[in-house]
């Protein structure tokens, strides 16, 4: 709709991680290169920010840019027993029928992870939403993980990803032999103004389009209402295109933000 109207080949806004739209702003790169250190020296690492600023986007891009020889494994939803945890992580290092007892799973795990360095091959486990994760025994299970070593190295990488309230949940006193084994953590900031107008520029760009779409005054609104926040700056620019595209607008300006100031929650 909007998309010919701008001169656009695909949606610049889209909420889907996908890592060609990652902006690599001050925070966005120093967060990639902690966690690139962190998958080489198979360490675990611990990324935290708000609700849309970025962190499954950059799991993405770093999936895309460290190379063959890693494994990446996501899990998505935490909310699980210890037991359903080791389930669900055999299964995505390649284990078909993953044993139904821990003393099983653990011996599959085992074999697997020295199977894997055998060929080469680093598993590098992500698990998104930690804050979710609902029982200790479960963060038991992710502490251990970091027990698959030999002498001289560790045999695969864990990144925790979350929302601020995991670090929180994490200053726990029981959690305490799980944090001293952290070895890479970094915060996803919000985005600054002049970082806000570059991201809008860069997104257009990838899509297609051209930088200046968005005015000046334009940018200041939606920095004003988005708090910096990418997603909630994608949910605002697409509306304010659309608005614009219904308006017969060549470009995007303050009233147009003022506008939609009211018609959806950021």
């Amino acid at each position: 709709m909007y998309k010919a109207f701008y001169g656009l080949r695909e949606k610049p806004f889209s909420k889907t991680p996908d890592p060609r739209f990652l902006f690599m702003s001050r925070v966005h790169e120093e967060a990639l290169a902690r966690l690139h250190y962190a998958v080489e020296e198979r360490d675990l690492a611990l990324l935290t920010g708000g609700i849309g600023s970025g962190k499954t986007t950059i799991s993405r891009a770093l999936m895309d840019s460290v190379g063959e020889g890693f494994r990446f494994c996501f899990i998505f939803n935490p909310i699980l027993s210890a037991l359903e945890f080791l389930r669900l992580l055999a299964h995505d290092l390649g284990l078909v029928s993953p044993s139904t007892t821990k003393d099983g799973l653990l011996k599959e795990l085992t074999e697997e992870m020295y199977r894997c360095h055998g060929e080469g091959i680093v598993p590098v486990i992500v698990i998104d939403e930690a804050q979710m994760i609902p029982s200790r025994e479960v963060f038991d299970e992710i502490r251990l993980l970091t027990n698959f070593q030999l002498d001289d190295t560790n045999l695969l990488a864990v990144i925790l990803m979350g929302q601020p309230e995991l670090r929180e949940k994490l200053s726990d006193p029981v959690y305490e032999p799980l944090c001293q084994r952290i070895g890479i953590q970094y915060h996803l900031d919000s985005l600054s103004l002049e970082e806000t107008l570059e991201y809008i520029d860069f997104r257009l760009a990838v899509a297609g389009g051209k930088p200046g779409l968005f005015l000046p005054d334009a940018v200041l609104r939606i920095f004003e209402l988005s708090g910096g926040v990418p997603r909630r700056i994608n949910t605002i620019a697409t509306n304010a295109l659309l608005e614009g595209f219904s308006r017969d607008a060549a470009l995007i300006d303050s009233v147009i933000i003022d506008a939609l100031s009211e018609e959806f929650v950021v």
